[in-house]
C-alpha cells in the first residue's frame, strides 16, 4: 500500500479509557456523561444530545461533531471507530492479535490507490446464519407471515433480523418517515439484503459527512417523535443507533463512491 497526504483525522468513541491508544494520534472521545480523562474529548458541551446517550450510543458524538466541529470547507478525511472495533490496514483475525501488532496495523491514512473513493465503510457482515431455534423463539411473528424464512437463508434478510432483534415493526414504522427519495430504496435494501456494514463506522470528507448527518438526524428526529423512548428496554434501548447502523450501509453507497475497508475486534482493557 502506498500513502501520501491522505491522513485520517480519526476519532475513537468510547465510554471508558482505551489505554493502548493514548500514546497515538487518535482523538479519544468520551460519549458518556461520566468523566474519563482530561485528555479525552467530551460531547456534553455546546449543542449536544448527551441526555439521549442511552438511546443514541455513539451517535451522541456524531451529533456533537456535526453541530459544533465539522468544517465543510476542508477536504481532509474524517474517520470514526469505537473502543474494541478498529479500522485496519489489512484483515486480521480476532483473538490472534498482539497489542504492538494491533497498533502497527491501525489505519491512519487512506492508500493512494483508494483516493478515488469518497467514503469508506466497514467490511460487511452477514445476518442470515441464524439458528433455527432462535428464529422460532424470536421471529415467530415474521414466521407466521412467511414460514419459508425458517428454511431459506435468502429470506433471513436485514428486515427480518431487525424485527427479530430490535422490536417487531419498529423498522417499518421508521422507514415510513423517510422522504420518498429514500423510503422505497431503503425498504428494498432492508428486505432484499442479508448483509450490512456494522458499527456506525465511516471515513469520509466533511461535505459528505455533513449531508449524511443532516439526512440522518432529520430522520431520527421524526422517528423519536413517533416511537419515543419508553418502549425500548435492555438491548433494544440503543434503537436509534441500530436504525442508523442499517441506514449508513444504504445511504453512503447511494450518495457517494463508497468502498469497504477491513476492521477487527480488539479488546485491551
Amino acid at each position: 500500500l502506498s500513502f501520501m497526504d491522505n491522513k485520517i483525522e480519526m476519532y475513537c468513541l468510547t465510554h471508558k479509557r482505551v489505554n493502548f491508544l493514548e500514546d497515538l494520534n487518535y482523538n479519544l472521545v468520551n460519549i458518556s456523561s461520566k468523566p474519563i480523562s482530561s485528555n479525552y474529548l467530551n460531547c456534553d458541551t455546546q449543542e449536544n444530545i448527551i441526555n439521549k446517550e442511552k438511546y443514541y450510543a455513539e451517535l451522541t458524538f456524531h451529533y456533537w461533531y456535526w453541530k459544533n466541529k465539522i468544517n465543510t470547507s476542508e477536504d481532509n478525511w474524517i474517520g470514526f471507530c469505537q473502543r474494541r472495533r478498529f479500522w485496519t490496514k489489512i484483515k486480521i483475525l480476532e483473538n490472534k492479535i498482539e497489542k504492538n501488532e494491533m497498533k502497527k496495523n491501525l489505519l491512519t491514512e487512506i492508500p493512494n490507490e483508494l483516493s478515488k473513493f469518497e467514503s469508506f465503510l466497514c467490511e460487511s457482515v452477514k445476518v442470515n446464519k441464524i439458528k433455527k431455534m432462535k428464529i422460532i423463539k424470536k421471529g415467530f411473528r415474521s414466521l407466521l407471515r412467511n414460514p419459508n424464512i425458517l428454511f431459506d437463508e435468502n429470506k433471513q434478510t436485514l428486515s427480518f433480523q431487525f424485527n427479530m432483534q430490535h422490536g417487531y415493526n419498529i423498522l417499518e414504522q421508521s422507514i415510513e418517515l423517510l422522504g420518498n427519495e429514500d423510503k422505497y430504496d431503503f425498504f428494498d435494501f432492508m428486505n432484499n439484503s442479508v448483509s450490512f456494514n456494522p458499527h456506525n463506522m465511516v471515513i469520509a470528507k466533511p461535505k459528505i459527512l455533513n449531508k449524511w448527518y443532516k439526512n440522518l438526524f432529520t430522520w431520527l428526529d421524526k422517528c423519536e417523535s413517533k416511537l419515543g423512548f419508553s418502549q425500548f428496554k435492555n438491548y433494544e434501548t440503543r434503537i436509534y443507533a441500530f436504525l442508523s447502523e442499517r441506514y449508513i450501509s444504504y445511504w453512503f453507497k447511494k450518495y457517494s463512491k463508497c468502498h469497504e475497508l477491513p476492521w477487527t475486534f480488539f479488546e485491551n482493557d
